[in-house]
């Protein structure tokens, strides 16, 4: 059975079905849009983690010979260096014949023909540096479904379970489970009878109920807008940093709000 005591004209008052859980901040399956076999699986159930990264790869033995195709291709200037060596020859060319003409040492058909030129080697140089860049950009491409064949981690936090094993195919099948547990998540079911006393932003002390541990300080972060009907209570969430993760999710806990709070309200777990 759960008690909640609060003072002044509460003081008598004993309510049953109060619950206090600390639950993971986040809580979220790994999967991928991509379709597979699962190649590696750089992580195991327990495992720290950090967001970005690996944990899983699909196999991409097409991916990788893609992407050296396209760094090959990317990497290949010569036909950039051809085309801007033929663009200062005509360059010079023209310099030339126009310094010829204006002696009148040559025709305007030589001038004609030799601005032609220019123009023409100025054009393939440009196509040639387009070429280029389109063979960079395929690269990116290429590196990108590359890159869609490894799964990241969406988060900071631990690893609950392994969904899927070496070899199979992912099929739209979440690969792992992973939580957040810093901050953690402490979860109350109170009472309507103290709706509008617990208020976000309210300070409370947490102590988890396991052997050893020790109180923590948490805030209010979520106070519900819905009561249940069903059962005249409504949702409570307070936000409990767990820096060094020392506090495990999913164990009961005692509360105690801040007694300089007005209208304070101490509530204790007494579930057997």
């Amino acid at each position: 059975m759960a008690i909640i005591q609060i003072p002044n004209s509460y003081a008598d008052d004993k309510l049953e079905g109060f619950d206090c859980l600390i639950k993971p901040h986040s809580l979220a399956d790994v999967s991928t849009r991509e379709q597979g076999v699962v190649e590696a699986l750089l992580v195991d159930r327990g495992d720290l983690i950090t967001m970005g990264q690996e944990i899983a790869k699909l196999d991409a033995d097409i991916e990788e010979v893609t992407v050296k195709l396209a760094k090959a291709r990317a990497s290949i200037t010569a036909e950039v260096s051809e085309r801007r060596a033929d663009l200062n020859f005509t360059s010079r060319e023209l310099s030339r014949i126009k310094e010829l003409h204006k002696k009148r040492a040559i025709s305007a058909q030589l001038l004609d023909e030799a601005r032609t030129n220019y123009s023409k080697a100025n054009l393939q140089l440009k196509q040639a540096i387009n070429r280029q860049a389109i063979a960079e950009i395929e690269l990116e491409r290429a590196e990108k479904f590359y890159e869609r064949r490894i799964i990241r981690s969406p988060l900071n936090g631990i690893v609950v379970d392994r969904k899927i094993s070496l070899g199979e195919s992912v099929d739209n099948r979440p690969i792992l489970q992973v939580a957040e547990v810093d901050p953690l998540n402490v979860e109350l079911i109170v009472p309507v009878d103290f709706y509008g006393q617990i208020t976000v932003g309210m300070e409370a002390t947490v102590l988890p109920e396991y052997p050893g541990a020790k109180d923590h300080p948490a805030e209010v972060a979520v106070v519900d807008k819905i009561v249940d009907p069903a059962s005249d209570t409504f949702g409570v969430r307070l936000e409990l940093s767990n820096p060094g993760l020392t506090i495990p999710s999913g164990v009961r806990c005692n509360i105690t709000f801040n007694p300089n709070e007005p209208e304070a309200i101490s509530a204790v777990d007494t579930s057997e």
